[in-house]
């Protein structure tokens, strides 16, 4: 559930919400009221904990005493403590990391071994960090979250460790080299925080440094220098955004030819940011869109990733969106006003950039075609012209770019799909060669599954597309149980990948499933994205329909066998689809969700996705907030599905305030429901391998419940 996970508007007469939610009177129209419910903000308090409880307790009672709940989880747990599952592969200091766990390892390991010996069947793996003895001897629900390591590979990093999964964390120095924490070294107790090093004795912090310096959305905005021995309450200020920002940050780039950039910025929504390049002088502002992303340095060349048109000051052409340009680096320190950028990408008609990353002498840059994956080599030759090279990847495959080497031009691809089990891709960038270093062995049966792409018109006439995995010999009576996820925000694009979870539990036992790639994604571009921002965002759910209509007019499934699944985002998603089309479901998985969207800024980090969703301090953008907001639109005249709400307590993104409301509100109604909130886990299905099979068993018991039964 990343949440990374992606409608005919029922504008019912009496829709105008306030802020505080409503009652509603035929008589009168909408009256304000206070939400009874905001008690069940108190996270943690003993009452709200009590009603978690009490809730959960009574949903379990039903789905875990259920005859398929034991077998289901006992095989997803199977899946996911498998040790047969790809090891992601990690590049630093010479050697290939991974993170592992399994049920030796609940909170897992650290690990590493030689690229010779990560290629055999057997590596030798050596541990580095046992996460669970650490969190042993702290006494501490420690959930790793990563390493931030010092260029250019001595083996200095700072240790990422989360207690139960929040997005709040400690850091800790730890020498990859001696394989032990740095004695007297850099610390930076919890918060939630982001860091870079500058050289091995300093580095670049934004972390709460007391009162003022966190924004609205309970991010950093107050960057600070940090010198090694020095007390936190010691380090200079360099850089500082504002309270409204959503964060500020700073980030290192190097490069193998000895060029060093250090990159300060403030994100004035989530997907504006201002950046300055770090000088002695103090930061110089450079004259970028504020919808790009910095994607690293090669060559001296920053590499920027386009999300709006760019007529750059004093030149006469306009650079489209969704293109990857380059700027010279040290052009940009002479003047970082009048930039001359250099074409690396240009996107089509249907295919777009997705992701970015640098070798020691070259650029591998991944797309999507069609939601076909792509790959590309590209190399700035001796007159400064960028050339590439296609990769010869799979068709009908995700790629996505698993790690590079910075030392030398190697990098791992991993490729995948619905029925195609992962494999990691070994290439050389200096020779464009790839061949496949380690395959995931089937983990499920699909010689009776196909996969076809087809598209539905939404309302206003849009083709989108979806991807339909299902047995050969399905009925096109609309019998087939269904199960629909998409996403639909944040430019994030859903494609096939192999799910051993869905296949065991759900494919192999007669469902169907779909991936919608709606709008609000990235799977077409920036525009793709753009068109259902704020006030707009009613086409997202409309395409979420018109993908489950076109099922329904193919025959392929029916709202008697038709249940969806979303997560954050997604989650919203969800809710929406409950209350605007509770006729053309009869399941909805609800996870980690936002659904009271009067209130989403003053709940977690919601105020940081304003520019996603809009703000209710803009009448207009408020009014189209109270007409889709899932928590204000339940009606107790409604007759919806029976849901499956999930949330978990240590979610400091979201947050579990969203699903307790909207499930309380619901019984309120005296709609039945199902809810599960688990204590750990964070932003996700939960924090150990356990933990997410007996999430996934449970969601998957409620399916077999409303569409197989």
């Amino acid at each position: 559930m990343q949440l990374r996970s992606r409608k005919t508007a029922l504008l019912i007469a009496y829709a105008l919400v306030t802020a505080w939610g409503s009652i509603y009177s035929k008589a009168q129209g909408p009256t304000e009221q206070p939400d009874k419910y905001q008690w069940l903000e108190d996270v943690s308090g003993e009452k709200p904990m009590a009603w978690v409880n009490e809730e959960n307790a009574r949903s379990a009672k039903v789905l875990q005493a259920d005859p398929r709940y034991g077998s289901l989880a006992e095989t997803a747990l199977k899946v996911l403590e498998s040790p047969t599952r790809l090891p992601s592969p990690d590049f630093r200091v010479g050697e290939i990391y991974n993170t592992w766990q399994d049920a030796q390892h609940v909170r897992g390991i650290l690990r590493k071994a030689s690229l010779a010996s990560y290629l055999t069947d057997q590596p030798d793996w050596h541990t580095v960090i046992d996460y669970d003895s650490l969190a042993a001897k702290d006494n501490e629900k420690w959930v790793e979250k990563g390493l931030h390591c010092l260029y250019p590979g001595n083996g200095l990093c700072l240790v990422s460790l989360s207690a139960g999964g929040e997005d709040a964390e400690t850091l800790r120095e730890f020498d990859l080299k001696t394989e032990e924490f740095v004695e007297d070294g850099f610390v930076l107790p919890k918060s939630k925080q982001e860091v870079t090093w500058v050289d091995k004795d300093s580095l670049l912090v934004a972390r709460d440094w007391g009162p003022g310096t966190m924004t609205t959305s309970g991010y950093p905005f107050v960057v600070k220098l940090c010198k090694r021995g020095q007390m936190l309450d010691q380090a200079k200020e360099v850089y500082r955004g504002t309270e409204a920002d959503v964060s500020a940050d700073a980030t290192s780039l190097h490069d193998s030819q000895g060029n060093t950039a250090v990159i300060l910025s403030h994100g004035i929504n989530f997907f504006e940011r201002e950046i300055s390049l770090y000088t002695p002088e103090g930061p110089k502002k450079i004259s970028v869109p504020g919808k790009s992303e910095l994607q690293g340095m090669l060559d001296g060349q920053l590499i920027i990733e386009l999300n709006e048109d760019w007529k750059p000051e004093g030149l006469s052409n306009t650079y489209p969106q969704g293109s990857v340009v380059a700027l010279d680096l040290e052009a940009v320190s002479k003047d970082p006003i009048h930039l001359k950028p250099a074409v690396i990408f240009t996107p089509t008609a249907r295919e777009f950039f997705q992701q970015s990353a640098i070798t020691k002498n070259h650029l591998l840059l991944t797309t999507l075609d069609n939601v076909q994956g792509r790959a590309y080599i590209y190399t700035r030759d001796a007159n400064k012209n960028w050339t590439r090279k296609k990769l010869d990847v799979p068709d009908n495959l995700s790629v996505e770019i698993a790690t590079t080497n910075i030392s030398d031009d190697k990098f791992f691809l991993e490729t995948t799909g619905f029925l195609t089990p992962s494999s990691l891709l070994l290439g050389d960038a200096s020779s464009t060669t790839l061949k496949t270093a380690k395959t995931l062995p089937a983990q499920f049966d699909t010689s009776n599954l196909v996969v076809e792409q087809l598209q539905a018109t939404s309302k206003d006439g849009t083709k989108v597309p979806y991807f339909l995995v299902r047995h050969k010999d399905i009925k096109y009576d609309g019998s087939n149980p269904t199960l629909m996820n998409a996403y639909g925000g944040f430019q994030v694009s859903l494609t096939p990948v192999y799910n051993p979870i869905l296949g065991k539990l759900w494919l192999e036992r007669g469902g169907t499933f779909v991936l919608a790639n709606i709008r609000g994604g990235g799977e077409f571009g920036p525009a793709w994205h753009d068109a259902g921002l704020k006030t707009s965002r009613q086409r997202i759910y409309d395409d979420f329909a018109a993908v489950g209509q076109d099922l329904f007019a193919r025959k392929i499934t029916s709202p008697r066998r038709m249940g969806i699944v979303g997560g954050s985002n997604g989650g919203l998603l969800m809710g929406v689809e409950f209350t605007q089309h509770p006729e053309m479901w009869n399941a909805v998985v609800i996870q980690v969700p936002l659904l009271d969207m009067l209130n989403f800024e003053h709940i977690a980090a919601g105020a940081s996705w304003v520019g996603e969703y809009g703000t209710v301090t803009i009448p207009k953008q408020r009014k189209f907030l109270a007409s889709i907001s899932p928590y204000n639109q339940l009606n107790p005249s409604t007759t919806y599905p029976e849901p499956l709400i999930f949330t978990t307590t240590k979610d400091d993104r979201v947050g579990p305030v969203h699903a307790r409301k909207f499930a309380a509100r619901l019984e309120e109604f005296h709609k039945p429901f199902f809810y599960d909130e688990i204590v750990e886990g964070g932003h996700a299905a939960g924090a150990n391998l356990k933990e997410q099979a007996n999430t996934r068993a449970e969601q998957y018991t409620y399916l077999s419940r409303k569409l197989m039964d």
